[in-house]
């Protein structure tokens, strides 16, 4: 058995490169209540700061199996937000989708089923045959959707990823990844695609195959029986997946009381113990974390501008701050401090930052929230400034 502490500052999740293969089995412990996992690797951590809370063996490469469909979705609601394809859309299925092996939905060559239809087969019974149609559907073929993966993955900071194919079902050495990186990959889609857990909470849901047979229904079934395990929190998905080479993984997210975590599973050594680690994991979370969000702060001035067409420009936060506590911290007695620059030089950028607000408690520093200039101020002419001269000649007479 071995013993690993419990991250318990704000830790950075685009941690360095991944290790070689992890180690033997063995349970995990957090101190005296930490939390027991049978599997060799996992991890888990807050979705919206994307702290480590714990971890163990977490940059062990290893067969991801479907948990790969992670990435797919990723790229498929890339595509929909760019308004590359819609939800309407209708796919048709290849030959080669058709040949899928391992967990599908029967998919017919030829067959058409919308994107969205396809999103469930996907998320909801991991069909491995829909993922490869929407991944032709997408970028033409399977492999230039593979090479968009590892170029997504890169871009996530995810350096022990690599993927070989769409679906996870291949058991070429090649297709690796790790517990950390299926996190991100999970924190990238569940906060950027929130739409996701529409599709991910489904327990059962049918679909229609209409093809030269004629038309029948095809029932899917959720592959995450988390869903109807009883927990003291919300399960939202989201991924499970299992071949010979893989054992047996699950990546699960969930929420309570506002604090949203990921728990990824790699290699458990049966198919109840991965989801037994999760609510281990998730429980552990739940038991000692507290979340700190403030998406309003404290009101914002406009500050002066020298040498623009406007005098003054408005402010505006960069997002929401937000701290996750592990020691029993009193938020309530959370200081705000806000710190801006005296002014700000044209030509002035939207987004550009003009200062920050500092949260404190107890005399420690919490983390600061970005304050930036709400809008573009563009350096003043010759036109400007006499215009200025005149204005100001007629308010003094």
């Amino acid at each position: 058995m071995r013993r690993i502490a419990a991250v318990l500052t704000a830790l950075t999740v685009l941690m360095s490169a991944a290790f070689p293969a992890a180690a033997a089995q063995s349970d995990l412990k957090l101190g005296d209540g930490g939390p027991e996992v049978a599997a060799p690797s996992a991890i888990l951590m807050e979705a919206s700061t994307g702290q480590v809370i714990c971890e163990k063996e977490a940059d062990g490469q290893r067969s991801p199996a479907s948990i790969t469909k992670i990435m797919t979705l990723i790229l498929i609601f890339d595509a929909l937000e760019s308004g590359k394809i819609s939800l309407e859309d209708e796919v048709v299925t290849s030959a080669r989708a058709k040949s899928m092996g391992g967990s599908q939905v029967f998919l017919e060559e030829g067959e058409k089923q919308t994107v969205e239809t396809l999103i469930k087969c996907i998320v909801i019974a991991s069909g491995n045959d829909a993922s490869v149609a929407m991944a032709e559907y997408i970028a033409g073929s399977e492999e230039e959707f593979v090479r968009q993966m590892n170029q997504r993955a890169a871009g996530l900071g995810m350096t022990g990823t690599h993927f070989v194919d769409c679906c996870g079902l291949t058991e070429d050495p090649g297709h690796y990844t790790t517990a950390r990186d299926v996190a991100l990959m999970a924190r990238e889609l569940i906060n950027r695609y929130p739409q996701i857990h529409q599709y991910s909470t489904i327990w059962m849901d049918t679909i229609t195959h209409v093809t030269r047979q004629g038309s029948k229904e095809f029932g899917l079934s959720n592959t995450n029986k988390l869903l109807k395990m009883a927990t003291n929190f919300t399960v939202t998905g989201l991924k499970t997946g299992s071949t010979s080479a893989a054992g047996y993984c699950l990546c699960a997210t969930a929420e309570k009381d506002g604090v949203r975590l990921i728990a990824a599973v790699m290699a458990a050594p049966d198919y109840k113990a991965r989801f037994q680690d999760a609510v281990n994991l998730l429980n552990y979370g739940y038991a000692n974390c507290r979340l700190y969000e403030d998406g309003e702060g404290l009101p914002l001035p406009e500050i002066p501008v020298q040498g623009g067409v406007e005098e003054t420009v408005p402010l505006a936060y960069d997002g929401t701050f937000s701290y996750l506590g592990m020691n029993g911290e009193n938020f309530e007695q959370v200081e705000r401090r806000l710190e801006l620059r005296e002014g700000l030089t044209a030509p002035v950028e939207k987004g550009q930052q003009a200062g920050v607000l500092r949260y404190m408690l107890d005399g420690k520093e919490l983390g600061t929230r970005p304050v930036v200039a709400a809008r573009a101020v563009e350096k003043a002419g010759i036109t400007d400034c006499l215009r200025g001269v005149w204005r100001q000649f007629f308010l003094a007479a």
